[in-house]
């Protein structure tokens, strides 16, 4: 038998575990790793990328747009310290990733040059599973508990492997470590759905509603058909969080659109107008636009019961998968043949929609960032991915943007961290090399991090079989980073650097455009899709257009509730004094 080291069998379980490529930033300390990789072939494959930061978004990035596990690379010390912003993504999104570090103690009394204490590094973020390897013949069943653990956890996990330990060689592996039967991280590991009584209590409040809203979040994906009917025996209107935007077809008439700050008045007048919200694998943050406390009877739909009440109670919580749960449902559902609520909320969308056109058709200086996106929505091709950053571009997407069912859309929805969009477009194209990506991307989060991924995908282009990657760059040299209607920096020395985002691109050899005139962003749109190799388009756009986040309904009654509440509160407070004075 072929001597294996440690490094060649970390090889053998990322096959096991179907991990087509990890990503990452080459080091002395992961270097036997890195060159075990290497001699595969590219089965799994080593994608560097040009910061440890970077590689742990593409990671994640990954894992949103497959549904399979991420896996990044680093070293010990500083460059496991980069790795961080990813997790975190991956942990507060609830996406699996596998970090595997690597760790050099080939010091005189054992110690580690850049030495950090990993174990406590990664303690938060990889909660579930952070663990040491020790010797070879444990580490095949150590990476096997990592990958289950980041499967059966949503989450993001750590091993750590000191370099001595990956040059080892390994003896003879035991039967029960030669294979692993993987289930798809994305999806349940069991067949999950609530008690029967909890259905019919859920099904008896859905068919008492009168005027039902239905929130629906990234949870939702594969339940598109069964929330649809849902909505259609209930006469309901659909809003979505940002994370669940690419689960329905947004060209539906009772869809209102993105809910919370970046959203559509018409979703805040769902929300307002409502007297039953159901909840479908949601866990959006933007709760001032929930329903006025105690005015919803609630029914909650989350493979994760940890999740369910902690944005809005729950008066029937389902713990269970959408699809399967929304059609347990169904069977039990009354539909409602008087359809008032479902005009209203149709009459709402079709006022939002001419206001957002009007918004997007108004002058500016040079040009309207909405115009930007709305002239992508009637050009975006009908298969592929969208990548979306941190900014103001968010707010643009949110609502000016309208994805063509199928297409996979995603964000860094709940850590909200800048710079993520590029490394996970380089995720999607490298996942799906025959598709079309665009990437959607503020100047203030190109020049974080974007400006160097562009080498990334420079030496990586000429292997896709399509090569259209489109990276859109918002350039408002708004140094606030978000614009949306704040007075310019007076001191030109506090302005964001004008940097030539197309310029750049084409000395890389990759394509580029640059618009600053409304009637030409339409054009602009079809060379950049029709390019011959990835294209960044930079379109110079007015940091003075207002962000303009919709008035959450009955906001002045919610202040007042507020009020209402501390002071009912003081003076329970009051009284429970009192009343221990008196007993002393």
């Amino acid at each position: 038998m072929v001597d294996r080291s440690v490094a060649d069998v970390v090889v053998e379980r990322l096959l096991a575990w179907r991990v087509p490529r990890a990503f990452g930033y080459p080091g002395e300390a992961i270097a036997p790793l890195v060159d075990a990789l290497d001699r595969t072939g590219g089965e799994p494959a080593f994608i560097p990328a040009r910061h440890e930061e970077t590689a742990s978004f593409m990671a994640t990035g990954h894992a949103k747009f497959t549904g399979g596990i991420g896996v990044c690379l680093a070293t010990q010390g500083p460059s496991a310290v980069q790795l961080l912003n990813g997790l975190y993504d991956a942990k507060l999104d609830s996406k699996p990733v596998v970090a595997i570090v690597g760790e050099d103690i080939s010091g005189p009394l054992g110690g580690a040059h850049q030495e950090i204490g990993l174990s406590r590094l990664f303690a938060d973020v990889c909660n579930q599973f952070v663990r040491y390897g020790r010797r070879p013949e444990e580490v095949g069943a150590l990476l096997d508990q990592a990958f289950r653990t980041a499967a059966a956890t949503r989450s993001p996990t750590c091993v750590v492997l000191p370099r001595q330990l990956q040059e080892a060689l390994v003896p003879d592996l035991q039967s029960y470590s030669a294979g692993v039967i993987t289930a798809t991280p994305g999806e349940p590991l069991a067949r999950v759905l609530p008690h029967e009584a909890d259905l019919d209590a859920a099904a008896q409040l859905l068919s008492g509603g009168q005027r039902t809203a239905i929130l629906v979040g990234q949870g939702g994906r594969d339940a598109a058909a069964e929330i649809i009917e849902m909505a259609d025996r209930l006469g309901a209107g659909v809003a979505t969080s940002l994370l669940g935007k690419p689960v329905l077809d947004e060209r539906l008439p009772f869809h209102t659109g993105v809910l919370g700050e970046v959203g559509t008045p018409a979703a805040a007048e769902l929300m307002g107008g409502c007297d039953t919200l159901l909840m479908v694998g949601t866990n959006d943050p933007w709760t001032d636009y929930f329903p006025m406390p105690e005015q919803a009877r609630t029914v909650q739909i989350d493979i994760d019961g940890r999740r369910i009440g902690t944005r809005y109670p729950a008066d029937v919580p389902l713990v269970g998968d959408a699809a399967e749960t929304l059609r347990a449902l169904l069977s039990r559902v009354r539909g409602r043949p008087e359809q008032q609520w479902r005009a209203t909320v149709e009459s709402s969308v079709d006022r939002w929609r001419e206001v957002a056109a009007e918004r997007a058709a108004a002058a500016a200086d040079p040009v309207n960032p909405q115009l930007v996106l709305q002239e992508l929505s009637a050009r975006l091709p009908g298969t592929g991915a969208v990548a979306v950053d941190v900014g103001s571009v968010l707010y643009w997407y949110a609502r000016h943007l309208t994805l063509p069912p199928g297409v996979n859309a995603q964000l860094c929805g709940t850590l909200g961290s800048m710079g993520c969009a590029l490394p996970y477009a380089v995720a999607a194209k490298l996942a799906a090399p025959d598709q079309p990506v665009v990437a959607l991307v503020g100047d203030g989060a190109m020049q974080l991090n974007g400006l160097a991924e562009l080498i990334t995908v420079s030496h990586l282009w000429q292997r896709w079989r399509d090569p259209r990657l489109v990276v859109l760059v918002l350039n408002n040299r708004d140094q606030n980073g978000m614009g949306g209607g704040r007075q310019p920096w007076s001191d030109p020395t506090h302005r964001r650097p004008d940097v030539p985002y197309a310029g750049w691109a084409r000395l890389l050899g990759l394509h580029g455009v640059r618009v600053d005139r409304p009637e030409l962003v339409g054009a602009a749109w079809d060379e950049a899709l029709a390019a011959d190799r990835p294209c960044v388009l930079e379109a110079v756009v007015d940091p003075a257009v207002s962000l303009a986040p919709p008035e959450p309904a009955f906001a002045d009654l919610r202040g007042l509730y507020a009020e209402g509440a501390a002071a009912r509160k003081v003076r329970e407070q009051v009284e429970v004094t009192v009343t221990a004075d008196d007993l002393v």
